[in-house]
């Protein structure tokens, strides 16, 4: 019996140990197959989507990309593998857990910050700073500028972690009405989950790419 609401996203286990955060790399198991078998459809799908993001990632860095792309790249990959995963039955979503989207997204920001003040001094100064700011505004615009960059980890992790849990919890709430509702409501019960799950399959692809490519914008800025 659930405490409150949230507990059905407790990452906590009724077993010896918990084992729900394993399910971080299960889309690892997925991966090798495209190394030595011989290429599925799954595979070609895949390799046209990795080539797809690394042209456009490569067009937002700009020339000084140095390969970065396929970081960002392999960061969708993890994302997307974890937010299709919390989709099955009895398999924890790591994505809805702010540990984890913040364990992704602050040290990229950090990396990105230290690198952009270390290299780019005058280049990091001048983004304080908006084109065309009246002298009488500038101090306000330096201090708004700053609030808006350094909430910018925190604004990436919740935003993954929130659309992540919305839709799982609407999914659960609707389904735990079930076992009260009659035959004809429950027809339009299970319907109405079909389409929640195609909706959070819709999701799980957007927000893994909004999280790539607000990653490789807040790089291509320190540059």
């Amino acid at each position: 019996m659930m405490t409150n609401l949230f507990s059905t996203f407790d990452p906590s286990s009724s077993l010896l140990f918990p084992l729900n955060w394993l399910s971080t790399f299960l889309g690892i198991l997925f991966i090798p197959y495209s190394f030595w078998l011989i290429p599925s459809r799954f595979s070609i799908i895949w390799t046209k989507i990795t080539y797809i993001l690394h042209k456009e990632f490569k067009t937002l860095q700009g020339k000084k990309s140095w390969g970065s792309s396929f970081l960002f790249i392999s960061l969708f990959t993890l994302i997307i593998f974890n937010n299709f995963l919390g989709l099955f039955p009895y398999i924890f979503t790591s994505t809805s857990q702010l540990v984890l989207t913040l364990s992704l997204s602050l040290p990229l920001w950090l990396s990105f910050m230290i690198f952009g003040w270390i290299n780019n001094t005058t280049h990091m100064l001048a983004h304080l700073v908006p084109q065309g700011t009246p002298p009488i505004l500038m101090p306000f615009m330096v201090c708004i500028e700053t609030i808006s960059n350094i909430i910018r980890p925190g604004t990436l992790a919740v935003r993954l972690a929130a659309n992540m849990i919305a839709g799982h919890l609407l999914m659960t709430l609707l389904g735990n009405t079930g076992p009260s509702l009659s035959y004809s409501l429950l027809i339009i019960l299970l319907i109405t989950q079909i389409l929640l799950l195609i909706l959070e399959s819709a999701v799980a692809m957007i927000q893994s790419y909004v999280f790539a490519i607000l990653s490789t914008l807040y790089s291509s800025e320190v540059n």
